[in-house]
């Protein structure tokens, strides 16, 4: 017979399941009990964050308004140009002429908002002057690549007027027709928007009135030399004053003093410049009128004015609000 084998107690298999299982995992049970207690519910931290991000878009929402409202704190204050021609006589306008023809470029007057004109935009003036030519060119700026304008002139009498005396002395006139007037316009930029109220609400600023010298509205420039009211002109320029600054001359009077001359020719084509700007953008809607609005090119906008275009106001479409 054989032996019996003496039977040892069975050890718990519960015990030996979770010792294995606990051994397996290498994982501590009191240390997932301690790291259960120490989780933060996720719906206590759901209005935090919320909270949080609520007060981020405020702030932000703030400082784009605090922005916003100091670049516009003054929408008038720089928004305008209005100029006053002071010449008291022909002799003080320093008219300058040179039988030497050439062009000299002006390297060191430049400013940040300077507008230099772009060869399509030359290319639109010139093309304008040559189906005009041979004809009175008028223009209120010297750039040096609108000396050019004048040999495209040829026949015709090209008159410039300009502030800036440095640009004068860089550049030389054609003796062919073409004549440089040193001008001053002192009301500055800043003050645009009491010069267009005051126009808006004079009615000698009516284009119905007398002739522009004569005119008792503050826009007129009634002290140029005397051939820019003799004349009658095919195309006016305007792209001077610089009004690059509020307390630089802008183009107010000088948009103005243009819609006039070329209602007291027959038709005449008046091309502003850098209509990217509030001034120059609101006193040609202003004073020229979008329905006489013909053409644009670039920073260009071309007008054709009648004798009889707004003979008794100046716009019939919708202008500049004033309140």
């Amino acid at each position: 017979m054989p032996p019996e084998l003496s039977q040892s107690p069975a050890l718990p298999v519960i015990s030996s399941v979770q010792f294995s299982s606990s051994a397996a995992s290498g994982t501590n049970p009191e240390l997932d009990r301690t790291a259960r207690r120490m989780k933060f519910p996720g719906k206590k931290l759901l209005p935090v964050l919320v909270f949080i991000l609520s007060c981020l878009s405020i702030l932000r929402l703030l400082k784009i308004a605090i922005t916003t409202t100091s670049h516009s704190s003054s929408p008038y204050a720089a928004l305008s140009s209005s100029v006053q021609q002071e010449c008291s006589s022909p002799s003080d306008c320093n008219k300058v002429q040179s039988n030497a023809p050439g062009v000299e470029s002006d390297p060191h007057r430049t400013t940040a908002n300077a507008t230099i004109l772009t060869p399509k935009e030359l290319m639109f003036l010139s093309n304008l002057i040559t189906r005009k030519a041979p004809c009175n060119l008028l223009v209120f700026g010297l750039q040096s690549e609108y000396l050019n304008l004048s040999s495209i002139n040829a026949g015709g009498i090209t008159l410039f007027l300009e502030d800036d005396p440095y640009k004068i002395s860089r550049n030389k006139a054609d003796s062919n027709g073409t004549q440089i007037y040193k001008v001053k316009y002192q009301v500055p930029a800043k003050k645009a928007y009491k010069m267009l109220k005051h126009a808006k609400e004079n009615p000698s600023c009516a284009p119905h009135t007398s002739l522009l010298q004569q005119s008792t509205c503050k826009l007129a420039l009634r002290n140029l030399p005397q051939e820019v009211y003799q004349l009658k002109w095919d195309v006016v320029v305007v792209d001077g004053p610089s009004g690059n600054a509020p307390e630089e001359p802008g183009r107010m009077s000088t948009i103005y003093s243009a819609s006039m001359l070329a209602r007291a020719g027959k038709t005449t084509d008046v091309v502003v410049h850098d209509v990217h700007r509030t001034i120059e953008k609101w006193f040609s809607r202003e004073f020229l009128c979008e329905e006489n609005l013909v053409s644009a090119k670039g920073k260009f906008w071309n007008f054709r004015i009648s004798q009889q275009s707004n003979s008794t106001r100046f716009c019939s479409s919708e202008t500049v609000q004033i309140e």
